[in-house]
């Protein structure tokens, strides 16, 4: 005799995917929400297209982690609703978003944006709020484009170049950009990061230079998980 055991298997298949599953769908349903398309079928051809691209995806990642998501974003409540009735006016998501935001480091949020607001390189809003945006996602514990919702390591490299061009041109040998970044905040207060003069010589070398490999935040939102099949017993 054939004895299954669907509901105990299927049980622990769903916790996990309400886990990690559902907060992968969500935010790349929110992205479509805003843009229209999911993360993978952006066109960012055009400067404003990346813009748009580059701003959902903060979006949407923030919004997946429950809480404020002006605070998860890095931005004040103005801010955001300056920036949805800019960006996104047809909108079928709640931006005013309520919750406690987890502890974070204010005075270190501060200091990494001033740092990117002495770089910026572009006119009008987008800059500046990209400034607080990318300080708040740089406390999360992954590589700076994956905590900023990015596609690949390029786009972040794209961003900086394209809003923060003097930070780009300093990075001529293309360190991480999370530890270039806390790097240029060290310089800048008169103390010195690293243990060596020379980077060739640092045992932390593939610290710094390393390849920032991984996927997306969204990357398994296109294709659901599939159960594992139940056990049986004859």
């Amino acid at each position: 005799m054939v004895h299954a055991f669907p509901d105990i298997e299927s049980a622990g298949f769903a916790s996990a995917e309400t886990e990690s599953g559902r907060r992968v769908r969500d935010a790349a349903n929110t992205y479509r929400e805003l843009t229209g398309v999911l993360p993978e079928a952006a066109n960012i051809d055009g400067d404003a297209s990346f813009d748009r691209h580059v701003l959902a995806s903060i979006l949407a990642l923030a919004l997946s982690e429950g809480g404020s998501l002006a605070a998860r974003a890095g931005l004040s409540d103005a801010e955001l609703a300056d920036l949805f009735s800019l960006w996104f006016a047809a909108r079928r998501i709640d931006p005013s978003t309520d919750g406690m935001e987890n502890p974070v480091d204010a005075d270190e949020i501060e200091i990494v944006r001033e740092l990117l607001l002495e770089n910026r390189s572009s006119e009008g809003d987008c800059g500046r709020w990209l400034a607080g945006m990318i300080a708040r996602r740089a406390m999360e514990p992954n590589h700076l484009w994956e905590d900023l919702g990015l596609r690949d390591r390029s786009e972040l490299t794209r961003l900086i170049g394209r809003h923060f061009a003097p930070l780009a041109r300093r990075n001529d040998k293309n360190m991480r950009w999370k530890r270039f970044i806390y790097r240029m905040m060290c310089e800048n207060d008169g103390f010195v990061m690293c243990s060596t003069p020379v980077c060739s010589n640092c045992a932390d070398y593939d610290l710094c230079y390393g390849p920032e490999t991984g996927a997306s935040r969204f990357a398994s939102a296109a294709q659901p998980p599939t159960a594992p099949a139940a056990r049986q017993t004859v």
